[in-house]
């Protein structure tokens, strides 16, 4: 049992945050970012008006999309969600919120298309 230490891999092993590298880590493995491209669009049907943006064609797989959904949904300061159906997933995030994704994803090196 660790009382006290300033060191700071101690200090990551006491926040629980070397264990969130790790899981980030595994997940990106598990995903190969060059072996799909992002497809945006904006909807506003159904709605009531509101715009949604909406990146479609993601990898079918759960916790890349969680992650992924998190990140732009603290990034961006909005909310959204995700759908996985018949093996294609998708995120909706609300607003226009286009640039701000684009930039994102090209910092993860991810491909896209659209708007």
């Amino acid at each position: 049992m660790l009382v006290y230490s300033t060191d700071p891999k101690d200090q990551e092993i006491l926040s629980g945050k070397a264990e969130k590298d790790k899981l980030n880590q595994q997940t990106q493995l598990l995903v190969d970012t060059k072996k799909f491209t992002v497809v945006f669009r904006l909807e506003k049907n159904g709605r009531g008006g509101k715009v949604v943006t909406v990146l479609d064609q993601l990898p079918n797989h759960q916790t890349f999309v969680k992650e992924l959904l998190k990140e732009l949904k603290t990034k961006c300061g909005v909310g959204g969600s995700f759908k996985i159906e018949s093996g294609v997933s998708l995120i909706e995030i609300q607003g226009d919120k286009r640039e701000a994704i684009k930039k994102i994803l090209d910092t993860k090196q991810i491909k896209y298309k659209g708007m």
